[in-house]
């Protein structure tokens, strides 16, 4: 199993919750996050004073998929996600060694 961590920009969290959903993933989590990286951040002016915001927020999304299905999730939220600008976002990707469901008590894939 894999553990698929991708922080996007909110205005394409749709986007890729429907792409997902029409791929079979069953679950996903989602958090807003703030951070920075080429992007930089940004300066703006309120009431006459500049203000420079460094933090941008950004949503990170996590799903748990079986190790063949991982490729083709990875390249879903890669197609949906991508504008071609700085900010885009990351992808990070982690074995997962087990998964149980509470209710049941399943295991590894059965519990996705």
């Amino acid at each position: 199993m894999k553990k698929i961590e991708a922080i996007i920009r909110p205005e394409k969290l749709n986007d890729v919750k429907v792409v997902l959903s029409d791929i079979g993933v069953k679950g996903m989590t989602v958090s807003n996050v703030l951070g920075f990286g080429n992007q930089k951040g940004y300066t703006q002016i309120y009431r006459g004073q500049e203000i420079v915001t460094k933090l941008l927020p950004k949503i990170k999304l996590e799903v748990v998929v079986s190790t063949e299905k991982a490729e083709e999730v990875i390249a879903a939220i890669v197609e949906t996600s991508k504008t071609g600008a700085f900010g885009d976002g990351k992808i990070f990707v982690y074995d997962v060694v087990d998964a149980i469901r509470i209710r049941t008590g399943e295991h590894s894939d059965d519990a996705l």
